[in-house]
């Protein structure tokens, strides 16, 4: 499966943010550690939402829709 950090570019998403020296400056959700790519993976893989924020709790409902939006957007996928 590919890289969903490498293959989308999360630069004009607001809640991505890139900071050197922090998980190897790959894309992380603002202010956590957490990389987008499993978050919206675990999502194209059939997760809930709920079951997702049991993985991630420190991330939103409205972040997780958020990211999936973008990502799906991205690979021109229709937005869930």
């Amino acid at each position: 499966m590919a890289n969903l950090d490498n293959e989308i570019d999360w630069t004009d998403c607001e809640l991505v943010e890139r900071v050197p020296g922090k998980v190897s400056g790959q894309p992380i959700v603002r202010g956590t550690r957490i990389m987008p790519g499993p978050v919206v993976r675990s999502f194209d893989r059939g997760e809930s939402i709920e079951q997702i924020r049991e993985d991630w709790p420190s991330l939103s409902v409205d972040q997780i829709k958020r990211l999936v939006e973008f990502a799906h957007a991205q690979r021109g996928q229709p937005v869930p």
